[in-house]
């Protein structure tokens, strides 16, 4: 899978958020808010082909948490970013 093109993560007073670029991608009815680790995740994300276990692996070296853990919140934050239209399958 990777990020679409066009949603890049930006800081907003203090705020981690997912903004659309481009007119295509435009829609107000929503705003992606991120926390530091999905935030953490995106960025190693952007512009490459990355799988769940990317992901688990990236979540496991920046965080301590249990692969078990990790596995659980990637496939729960898979499935956010799959309904926010943000990743390409």
């Amino acid at each position: 899978m990777k990020t679409k093109k066009g949603f890049k993560l930006r800081n907003i007073c203090g705020e981690n958020i997912i903004v659309a670029e481009g007119i295509e991608n435009i829609d107000f009815s929503r705003i992606i808010s991120m926390n530091e680790s999905s935030a953490y995740l995106w960025k190693k994300a952007m512009d490459k082909e990355f799988s769940e276990n990317d992901l688990i692996v990236w979540l496991t070296e920046e965080y301590d948490v249990t692969e078990s853990v990790a596995s659980s919140d990637v496939k729960t934050l898979v499935q956010k970013w799959e309904e926010a239209g943000i990743i390409e399958l």
